[in-house]
């Protein structure tokens, strides 16, 4: 299917062209991607872009011989409810310029790229949004969301007793070079337990520790400590940073977690007691936290932990190919609802019914029968995952209930006792 795709071929829009780049266009590209990201081009990171270069993924918008505007995307391993693993089009480095905002490039971009996805035949395409308002009309809605927590030590009066531990465990720092060796596979354990997870690939791993870096990135190593059971394999990883800051001659530090990673609690509960033990620091910040994370809970004193200011709707989805993409899936309750999709796009438009059996397998496929919900592309997006409920979005009025109970219906059936969570940016 994929081999009928023209990389080649230009589109016209208002008089600009939208094309692939070319590898050797792509120091070009890079540098209409810092502009259009508004940051001093302080040196070319096109070492790294050609790295990331494909053909037909790296997309641009022309002015005459000008690169104006900024696309790429690429092929995600996407974990979703029951632990099943789906390719995702994985989109990013979306960029216009201010001087050409409004010309439909951003627009021709991205229906180029979803219809080259659709015709692979790629169940759903993702994306963090820097802004709310952009990504809606295509599609795409808020999947997964961030939970993070600032916890203020002298008020937590450190954990709870009696919560369970790793007998024998221990916790050692490791250097970048160790945790490029150790952090992948942990990574890959992960990542097929927690639904809206997404694997990570090489160059993430030499970014995240410096091994290479992009200019301007002012990359400074994190502190990296790793938790392994009686038997020396890793179960855990954290990595964070600490301001210095003191309050005249007495400590005032902030601990700030960038990665925490625990395949079970007793890991979490190890991994934990380590950075509340760290000298000089007065709080703990960690801003993108699974919704499900227990951190509160574990506290003497929950009131001690308050939600990050930075908590949000993080990774954002839309649905390529429906029955792919339900049929990957596992439900919370058997059942049968029909759902009328309105796809601007037209990749997931029509009536599905959606059933479910008792042992949690599911499917989606056309139907005629009468629908039961009528939602839009980016609702169903929001819906996939389990980030969001039929109810709430009914109550919303961005679901329109057309049976009485069909809301709540679709709510068992699409219900996860984890809920969607992605810690990478990308």
């Amino acid at each position: 299917m994929g081999n009928s795709i023209d990389h080649a071929a230009v589109d016209i829009v208002d008089g600009l062209r939208v094309r692939a780049v070319s590898e050797d266009e792509v120091e070009a590209w890079d540098r209409a991607l810092t502009l259009g990201f508004l940051r001093p081009h302080v040196g070319s990171a096109a070492d790294v872009r050609r790295r990331e270069w494909a053909p037909g993924r790296m997309l641009a918008g022309f002015d005459g011989d000008r690169q104006i505007a900024t696309f790429r995307s690429y092929d995600a391993e996407l974990t979703v409810p029951g632990g099943a693993v789906i390719t995702a089009d994985a989109i990013t480095h979306v960029t216009v310029s201010t001087t050409h905002r409004r010309r439909g490039l951003l627009s021709t971009m991205m229906r180029r790229d979803l219809a080259a996805a659709a015709e692979r035949g790629t169940a759903v395409a993702i994306l963090i949004a820097a802004e709310y308002g952009i990504y809606g009309r295509f599609g795409f809605g808020p999947a997964t969301r961030g939970a993070g927590w600032r916890v203020d030590l002298r008020r937590a009066r450190g954990l709870r007793e009696g919560l369970p531990g790793v007998p024998g465990g221990r916790i050692d720092f490791v250097t970048m070079a160790e945790l490029r060796e150790v952090g992948p596979v942990l990574h890959d354990r992960w990542r097929r337990t927690q639904p809206g997870a997404i694997d990570r690939y090489e160059l993430w791993w030499q970014l995240t520790t410096g091994e290479v870096q992009v200019p301007g990135s002012d990359f400074k190593e994190p502190f990296a400590a790793v938790h392994r059971d009686a038997d020396g394999t890793v179960t855990g990883l954290v990595l964070y940073r600490v301001e210095d800051k003191w309050d005249g001659d007495y400590p005032d530090c902030t601990l700030t977690v960038e990665e925490f990673t625990a395949l079970d609690l007793p890991t979490t509960v190890e991994l934990w007691r380590f950075l509340f033990s760290v000298d000089w620091v007065a709080r703990i910040a960690v801003a993108n936290a699974s919704p499900d994370d227990p951190l509160p809970l574990l506290l003497q004193d929950r009131r001690a932990a308050t939600p990050h200011e930075d908590s949000s709707d993080y990774l954002w989805l839309r649905v390529l190919d429906v029955e792919a993409a339900f049929a990957a899936r596992t439900y919370g309750a058997p059942g049968r609802v029909v759902l009328e999709v309105d796809d601007k796009l037209g990749f997931a438009s029509g009536r599905w019914a959606l059933e479910a059996a008792a042992d949690g397998t599911g499917r989606c496929s056309r139907t005629t029968d009468d629908a039961d919900l009528a939602l839009g592309a980016t609702e169903l997006g929001s819906l996939y995952l389990g980030a969001e409920t039929a109810p709430r979005l009914a109550a919303a009025a961005l679901v329109t209930e057309l049976r009485p109970g069909a809301a709540a219906a679709a709510d068992l059936l699409l219900r996860t006792p984890l809920q969607a969570w992605n810690p990478d940016m990308f």
